[in-house]
């Protein structure tokens, strides 16, 4: 069959782009799709495009159907800071057809060369917060609604096309109300005394824009240089992310800890798991969406783990083991049943704490990468 390629120029383009994934994952039973209106705010008006470029591509088949989708980055920031010349492709889609896949990788790399790249690696979008790593292994399991969902095909396909591993993030999945063992509560405890912390009342921290900026220079301090390929957040995108969250966030689930001076010390947050509510959703929070949604919300039986960490100054201290302590209980007292841990890179030293808990590997998702 004959393939075209057609950059994304008009809305009937952009509107191709978004809703091809609805057609082809049509019927399975795992894929969690993302908003019409999340994907158009990201693709058009995300505030990483201050300092990213991106084109879009859409692939048709000889009815000019949608057979595929790409969409190829250039983050500046990210090679400036790590030294690099490699361009990020997200958004990838495609029917099981290794002439669509070489198509779009092809004219996604074929521009990155041209603008004087000379790796290309994703899936991957604008930072660490957006949907990221094609799944490997898990494709029987339900994936939280932030996460990527793949046909097990892709795979294939990547190899075909000579791309090689980069990383790999793994996610673990494990009772929520096991708790904690007493010598961790015992320690936790101690820690809480000695270094004088306290748990921040999160509906009165929710109230106050600023405390949600203060959260994100503390994110951002926390991960920066300890998390493969981050790059810190700007002032824009910590706006835009605290526009996005403040609203979502439910203090059964969430901690802070604060020094006594006020500063945040460590934070954990976690939701309940909106999973198959977005797949009721199918897209759109109209006309019921939001009902779907809303009551999901209220479900505190499956959660997921979404991010915690700990200021600078203050890992390697133990902390860990108190916020750990401190959302145990939560998670018994909101009576959750099971909780899936958010992407994390296998070579991290981080996901050790899960081997704490009963767990079982739940999810593997991967970055690719090859040379152009």
């Amino acid at each position: 069959m004959k393939y075209k390629v057609r950059e994304v120029k008009t809305k009937r383009d952009l509107r191709r782009f978004i809703r091809f994934i609805d057609e082809l994952y049509k019927g399975c039973d795992m894929y969690v799709p993302p908003l019409h209106k999340g994907q158009e705010h990201e693709l058009m008006h995300s505030s990483a495009l201050e300092y990213c470029t991106r084109k879009m591509w859409i692939v048709e088949d000889e009815a000019g159907k949608t057979a595929g989708r790409i969409c190829c980055i250039l983050n500046p920031r990210y090679n400036e800071k790590y030294g690099t010349k490699k361009a990020r492709f997200g958004w990838f889609d495609t029917v099981n057809d290794i002439e669509v896949a070489r198509l779009l990788i092809s004219t996604a790399s074929q521009w990155a060369k041209e603008n004087g790249m000379t790796e290309i690696h994703g899936p991957l979008q604008y930072n660490t917060f957006g949907r990221q790593g094609m799944l490997v292994e898990g494709f029987d399991k339900l994936p939280p609604f932030s996460c990527l969902y793949n046909y097990p095909y892709y795979v294939d396909l990547m190899e075909q096309l000579g791309f090689e591993k980069e990383c790999d993030w793994i996610q673990y999945r494990m009772p929520a109300d096991q708790g904690v063992d007493e010598r961790m509560e015992g320690i936790a405890q101690r820690l809480m005394e000695r270094y004088r912390l306290k748990v921040a009342d999160f509906d009165e921290l929710k109230k106050d824009r600023e405390n949600f900026r203060r959260f994100f220079k503390a994110y951002n301090e926390s991960f920066d240089g300890k998390v493969y390929n981050f790059v810190p957040f700007t002032d824009a995108e910590i706006e835009e992310e605290t526009d996005q969250i403040m609203s979502q966030l439910d203090s059964k689930l969430c901690c802070v800890l604060v020094d006594e001076d006020g500063e945040i010390a460590a934070f954990g947050i976690s939701m309940t798991c909106l999973s198959r509510a977005m797949q009721k959703a199918r897209g759109s929070l109209f006309p019921f969406g939001w009902y779907h949604v809303l009551k999901a919300r209220r479900n505190y039986e499956n959660i997921d783990l979404m991010i915690n960490g700990a200021s600078p100054k203050w890992q390697k201290t133990g902390i860990s083991s108190v916020y750990h302590c401190i959302m145990a209980k939560q998670y018994k007292d909101a009576g959750c049943r099971w909780a899936v841990a958010n992407p994390q890179i296998e070579t991290n030293s981080a996901v050790n704490v899960w081997g704490r808990y009963e767990n079982e590997l739940w999810l593997r998702r991967r970055c690719w990468i090859r040379k152009i």
